[in-house]
This record gives C-alpha cells, sequence and structure tokens, in this order.
C-alpha cells in the first residue's frame, strides 16, 4: 500500500489492512505466521522552512499486531513470537539537503524516517517497526541444553557422543590450582 503526496494532500487516510506473510520481506530468520494486521492515520504535515520553502512530511500513526517465527539463540529451533506495537513516525523527503556539520540528534529525531520520490510504503515501515520491535534474543525453553558445539546435535532431543570434556590448552597452568586451594 503506497501513500503518494497528492493523495494526502486533499485528506488524510486512515488504513485498516492484513499483509500476508508474501507481502512484507524480513531479514532470512524472521518468518511472518499469518497475517499482520495494520491499523492507523496518514496525515501531510507541511513544515515551513523558510520563506516559501514547505517541506512535506508524511506522518503515519499507526498500530500493528501479527506472529512471528525465529530461531532460538541457543538451539536454533524455531519459536513462535506475538508482536503488537503503536508507532507514531513522521518521515522526510531524502532530497532534502542535509547539513554536514556533526551534531547529536535529539529524541524527537530519532523518530524521523525518510521517503524517496512521491510517496511512502506502508509495507517498508511495518518492516522497519516489526524488525525494532522483535526481541533480540529468544529461547524455545528457559532451560534450553544448545547444540553440541562438536556434532551439532540438539541436546535438547538427545545426547551426543561427543567427548564431554576437551581441555583448552590455555588452561593447562591453572590446572592443579582447584586442589591446592582445597
Amino acid at each position: 500500500m503506497r501513500f503518494l503526496i497528492h493523495d494526502l494532500q486533499d485528506d488524510p487516510i486512515e488504513f485498516d489492512t492484513h499483509l500476508g506473510p508474501e507481502a512484507v520481506g524480513y531479514t532470512d530468520d524472521v518468518v511472518q505466521l499469518g497475517d499482520l494486521e495494520a491499523a492507523g492515520r496518514v496525515d501531510l504535515v507541511e513544515e515551513h522552512h523558510g520563506p516559501g520553502e514547505i517541506v512535506e512530511d508524511i506522518r503515519i500513526r499507526a498500530h500493528y499486531s501479527g506472529q512471528f517465527q525465529l530461531p532460538c539463540a541457543r538451539c536454533v529451533e524455531p519459536v513462535a513470537e506475538s508482536l503488537a506495537g503503536d508507532f507514531d513516525m513522521l518521515y522526510r523527503p531524502a532530497s532534502l539537503p542535509v547539513d554536514a556539520e556533526e551534531h547529536s540528534i535529539t529524541t524527537s529525531e530519532t523518530e524521523i524516517g525518510y521517503y524517496q520520490g512521491d510517496g511512502l510504503d506502508l509495507e517498508d515501515v511495518l518492516r522497519e517497526q516489526v524488525l525494532l520491535t522483535l526481541p533480540s534474543r529468544v529461547l524455545c525453553q528457559p532451560d534450553c541444553k544448545g547444540i553440541c558445539p562438536h556434532c551439532g546435535q540438539n541436546l535438547n532431543t538427545g545426547s551426543c557422543t561427543c567427548e564431554v570434556r576437551i581441555e583448552d590448552p590455555r588452561w593447562s597452568a591453572l590446572a592443579g590450582l582447584r586442589d591446592k586451594v582445597k
């Protein structure tokens, strides 16, 4: 769904949509399960940047929710994760001149994105919001045992035949220390 500047000049656009798993492309590890529901409002905000210079920003306020599948951080098995979120974002034209001086950004500037051309795709906005909302690490179960670093066996489903203890020669100098402490 694309929001065009000339469509927004008359009235804001309200939307309520369901996007299938193929509509929004995420990273290879993130799989959308079922529809991603999104509802909100898109407005055109005219910003005055001096005499006769008006910048047309697009403001999107919306709510989204959906089911996703991510790999477990320890065993890489798929884990279902429900996501829902609200956002209020302002998008400026990417063609605006950029201030060449370095400066730190304010909190309000972190809620500003950029669009190219004559409008903005909702799918791009939702992709960004979902990826920002996803947890950085998920586990299939709190006590997930992970995978064997040598053979790759999922230790939650069975044990492996690998040698349990592999000594790291860098630690050999400390080997007798434990006996001396007791």
